[in-house]
């Protein structure tokens, strides 16, 4: 209410001020005196000194005052490999407007106080001067080629394709133009559908007709690519690592913007578009990076007892107003460090460790769980009428990666297991540390590789690796027997396993 009175004050004093203006100017007619007139000019070339000074006074005041909150200034440094070259020329563009800005409007109410009317003052007819015109012609001209060249040249740098021999991948190397990581982003009203490609790194195809309550991208369910692609509801990316976003619309333009990353790209519905960025500070380090700023010290909003800093998260937004509900158009983008996006992706893969234990025989089996293994085609097409892919041999090998990954965290969890049981820093506890690594690399690659033979070598190295490890660790360590189910299963005896074990016995 407060405010309202106030801003009613403001505009009726503004009209009591400019209505006194215009009945003095009138006597001034009405009487015919000049010196009023002169009055008149001063006045208001007077008022204009005044409201240049107060303007750009406020201008300086407003930009430190919004430094926390404008990209680029303050805590609010680009987070992508590309975004620094933006905010250059964001910064570089503010530079020379903000010298013309400031200089013509010192330049336009100077003129209009020093050149107001006085007595015996005549006017000057000047129709023209070359030198003058020439001088704000080129010298603008110069500046605005030196900008447009920049930032033609950023554009090229960003918006260039990769190489078409470039492959996407899992986890992209670190600065390897040969590798990427591709995603999909559909904009719908009033959401986000967001695609991973799984393991093999390739997107599946889709199609607008195959669109319904339980495909809502419209993956075409025949091609093999789509078996492991999964969705979800916030976008996890790996720092320091290409990503290429590929941006689709359903309905009507929406636009890809994540503001921290200075990614911002058009959907279009129809035709796909794409946008290519190195994300390189992740979401824990941003924090870090604003709890040393005093406006970011302070309780969050929606939970006091946490602060501000406490609770930051990257977001992808829609900035294209797309209908009543556009403002519901975001997402939480999660930037982090590879063990944990790789840790993320297991959980999205899905594939779990089954356990029975044979009490009355001391026998323990393991297998994987049954319909534990995750993507889009597993959750709404797999097993149900009208599969397409139901006597596909590339269902059970997937199955079967996703199997043997399960084993070998499982085979990680006990050399883990192993190593705390130990004093720290001994030369146990190295030597498991240094196996877990070991462990870790074929963990990996049982990830990353759509190759049967190639998982089923992994899985028998890290089986070796666990037992080279058992039999090296002073430690006393009950193993039950484990009978081999192989179909789904593997097994551990109460004596460790030899080399020359065939490959079902060391399945661990």
């Amino acid at each position: 209410m407060a405010l309202l009175i106030g801003t009613l004050c403001t505009i009726l004093l503004t009209v009591f001020v400019v209505q006194i203006a215009k009945a003095r100017e009138l006597a001034s007619v009405v009487r015919a005196d000049a010196s009023e007139e002169y009055e008149v000019n001063k006045f208001h070339a007077g008022v204009g000194m005044v409201f240049m000074v107060a303007f750009l006074v406020a201008c300086v005041w407003s930009f430190i005052y919004y430094t926390p909150i404008i990209l680029g200034w303050g805590p609010n440094i680009a987070a992508s490999k590309h975004g620094v070259e933006v905010d250059y020329l964001f910064n570089l563009t503010l530079f020379f407007t903000g010298i013309v800005f400031i200089l013509t409007h010192i330049a336009l109410f100077w003129f209009a106080w020093k050149y107001r009317g006085r007595p015996g003052r005549k006017a000057l007819y000047w129709a023209h001067n070359e030198t003058l015109e020439m001088v704000w012609m080129i010298v603008p001209a110069i500046v605005m080629t030196f900008l447009v060249v920049g930032g033609l040249q950023a554009w090229n740098n960003i918006m260039t394709d990769l190489p078409e021999d470039a492959k996407s991948v899992v986890l992209p190397g670190i600065d390897n133009d040969k590798e990427y990581l591709e995603i999909e982003a559909t904009g719908s009203q009033f959401l986000w559908y967001l695609r991973y490609p799984g393991r093999d790194g390739v997107i599946g195809r889709k199609y607008f007709t195959q669109i319904n309550s339980k495909n809502p991208v419209g993956q075409t369910w025949e091609d093999d690519a789509n078996l492991d692609d999964f969705m979800t509801n916030e976008i996890v990316l790996p720092v320091d690592r290409k990503v290429r976003v590929r941006v689709t619309a359903r309905d009507v333009l929406h636009n890809f913007y994540i503001k921290d990353m200075r990614v911002k790209m058009d959907a279009v519905p129809g035709m796909p578009t794409y946008f290519i960025f190195t994300p390189t500070v992740t979401t824990d380090s941003m924090r870090r990076r604003l709890s040393k700023r005093p406006e970011w010290q302070v309780p969050n909003e929606d939970n006091p007892k946490q602060q501000r800093w406490e609770t930051f998260e990257y977001e992808l937004a829609c900035a294209e107003l797309c209908g009543r509900g556009h403002y519901s158009m975001r997402n939480i983008v999660k930037i982090v460090e590879k063990e944990e996006y790789l840790a993320w992706l297991d959980t999205k893969e899905g594939g779990e460790l089954e356990t029975v234990v044979d009490s009355v025989n001391n026998v323990t089996t393991y297998g994987l769980k049954a319909n534990s293994v995750k993507s889009q085609y597993f959750e709404t097409v797999y097993g149900k009428e009208g599969d397409p892919q139901k006597d596909n041999a590339k269902i059970a090998n997937m199955e079967t990666l996703v199997k043997d990954k399960v084993f070998i965290k499982k085979d990680l969890a006990e050399a883990k297991a192993l190593r705390d049981a130990t004093q720290y820093k001994s030369a146990a506890y190295n030597k498991a540390d240094k196996a877990m690594a070991d462990i870790e690399t074929q963990l990996n690659i049982t990830r990353y590789t759509m190759v049967l033979a190639d998982s089923k070598a992994a899985l028998a190295n890290s089986n070796k690796i666990l037992a080279e490890l058992k039999a090296n660790t002073v430690v006393e360590v009950v193993t039950p027997t484990v009978v081999t189910d192989t179909a789904a299963t593997v097994s551990v005896t109460d004596s460790l396993p030899s080399e020359t074990a065939p490959e079902e016995a060391v399945n661990n």
